[in-house]
Order: structure tokens, then C-alpha cells, then sequence
């Protein structure tokens, strides 16, 4: 706590009405927390009516179930919701990501952009996928890549383009992958590194960028508060590793072996397309506009990182 308000006081502002979707997911879910710790008023974005309270704007978009009145007046707006990626891509499932990150932020953006107060900052989830796989290391300038994840990102970001015509300042977040013990990766991969079950997947060469829980709320909330940032921005720390240094690493933070290995024939016959483009791809992605607007990471590295969430 005493880090988070350091780096919130960095910033000036009076407090600000924001709205968050995916407020009850592993990165909404601190977002959230970390907003109000900076004084702001936050307002849930929730599509179950069990779950209004004080604190909600209700909606239902395919139904057509939701108060104009009630998104009126936010500053900004923090579009987190989506169907997990990390799930066997049947066309099923492939709809249901469709429907869930690109179709329901296009519906969102709609709505805002018809509001007599839109909002002056939409910040909305994307992610790394969207240059695809990659051996030289990228930047927001780098072009889109090929394959199902990254045409995903690419119509997720597209989306949002009725809002940003109003004139509101679009931040596409193009998340790498985020470690924390709450949930994402880590949580799910720690259990079998307990059980000695840590090691290399395919060829382990395959770079994996990262960044911490921490560095991800305060990266979020610069953001929020740089209004030079638009468009894309790579929310992964500057040291991405390869996945057999991140194996090795993690490995030896638990005093565990990491003798595993997970052929890659092995993750396509299992998890077919997205084994192949989330398990075994690689994507340097270098956080450029983060490090020029002046963003100063908390953790860099991902042995200072893991010593610190674990």
C-alpha cells in the first residue's frame, strides 16, 4: 500500500467517476481496489442482476436491458470483461471469445458514443496476441501477425472506433501475461510446480513477456493519467524471458525440480490451435510507450517480480 500511493501521488488530479467492466476478474478486481485507494469513485459495469448493488451500472446489451441515464457523466471508462483465452478453441468457444471481446465492446462503444456525456478516456483490454508469432521483438509500431488470436485482437481493438470518432482518447492495454498468485498463469501452473511437474514446453525457446500484478495496476492507472497515451500500448515488462529461463526461474523460487517436458506434438494433439498460438508462439514485445511517457517499472525483472508476489 505505501508503494501504491507513493506512485499514485506522483499524479495530480481531482478525483474522477470511472466505470469498470470485468470488475470481478483477476485484473478488474484490483483495479478496482487500487482506484478507490487513489480516491476515485468506481462504478461496476455488471450483467447480472443479482449482482446489483450501490456500487453497479446494470446492462444487458443482446436484450437491450440497460439506463441511458445511468452511464451518463464517467471520465473514463476501464473496458476489462472477456471470456478467458486460455481454452481449447473449438468453434463453440471461438464464437463465445467473439461475442464476449469484440461484439460486446462494439455494443458498448455504441452506447457511449450516443450519450449527451460520453466519457473523455476509454481504456479497453487487448493483448500480445495480436502480433502473433514472432522472432524479432515488436513494438506498438510492429505490424499485425497471422492466426486466430491475432485476428481476434485485431476486431477487438477495431471495436471501439465509434466511440473514439466522438472524439474520446482510446488506449488499447495489449496485455502480455500477468503474474500474480490471485489468479491468471501463475495460479494455474503452480500447483503442478509444487508436484515437481515444472519444466519445458516445446522447445522452451519461445519468448514469454510478462509483467507483474503490481506493474500492472500502475501501468493502467499511467494510462489513465497520461493523456499523451493513445491508441496501443504494450503492457509487458522490458525483460521478457524465454520459457525455459521462466521454468528454471520459477522452479528454483519453489525448490522444486523442473525435469517436465511437454513436447509440442504433444500440446497441438491436446490443445490443438490454441496450444499452438498461446503455448508454444513467441512474442518479445517491448513496452516502448510505457518507458517514453516516463513510466518507471516496479519490477523489471522476473526474479525480483516473483520474489515479491510470492
Amino acid at each position: 500500500m505505501k508503494e501504491d500511493l507513493e506512485f499514485i501521488y506522483k499524479y495530480s488530479s481531482v478525483p474522477l467517476k470511472i466505470l469498470v467492466s470485468g470488475a470481478n476478474g483477476f485484473i478488474g478486481s484490483q483495479l478496482t481496489h487500487f482506484l478507490r485507494l487513489a480516491g476515485h469513485d468506481v462504478m461496476r459495469l455488471v450483467r447480472h442482476k443479482q449482482e446489483v448493488s450501490s456500487d453497479t451500472v446494470y446492462w444487458d446489451p443482446i436484450e437491450g436491458q440497460f439506463s441511458k441515464q445511468e452511464f451518463e457523466g464517467f471520465d473514463a471508462v476501464f473496458h476489462l470483461a472477456g471470456a478467458p483465452i486460455a481454452h481449447r478453441w473449438t468453434k463453440k468457444y471461438r464464437n463465445k471469445l467473439f461475442n464476449s471481446r469484440c461484439r460486446d465492446t462494439w455494443l458498448l462503444s455504441q452506447v457511449l458514443s450516443r450519450l449527451y456525456s460520453p466519457p473523455k478516456t476509454v481504456i479497453s483490454a487487448s493483448a500480445i496476441g495480436f502480433y502473433g508469432d514472432c522472432k524479432e521483438s515488436v513494438t506498438e509500431l510492429s505490424p499485425t501477425g497471422g492466426g486466430f488470436l491475432s485476428s481476434l485482437c485485431q476486431q477487438w481493438e477495431m471495436a471501439l472506433e465509434t466511440i473514439e470518432e466522438r472524439g474520446c482518447r482510446v488506449v488499447h492495454a495489449r496485455f502480455g501475461v500477468v503474474l500474480g498468485v490471485k489468479g491468471g498463469m501463475l495460479r494455474q501452473i503452480l500447483p503442478l510446480y509444487h508436484l515437481g511437474l515444472g519444466g519445458k514446453i516445446g522447445s522452451g525457446n519461445q519468448y514469454l513477456s510478462w509483467i507483474g500484478i503490481d506493474d500492472a495496476m500502475s501501468a493502467l492507472y499511467h494510462l489513465l493519467m497520461t493523456e499523451s497515451l493513445t491508441k496501443a500500448v504494450n503492457l509487458v515488462a522490458p525483460n521478457p524471458v524465454k520459457q525455459k529461463e521462466f521454468s528454471s526461474i520459477l522452479a528454483a523460487k519453489l525448490h522444486r525440480p523442473r525435469f517436465f517436458h511437454l513436447p509440442s506434438a504433444l500440446i497441438s494433439l491436446v490443445f490443438g490451435d490454441m496450444g499452438k498460438e498461446m503455448l508454444l508462439a513467441s512474442t518479445r514485445a517491448y513496452p516502448q510507450k510505457l518507458l517514453e511517457s516516463g513510466y518507471s517499472f516496479r519490477y523489471p525483472h522476473l526474479q525480483e517480480a516473483l520474489n515479491w508476489i510470492m
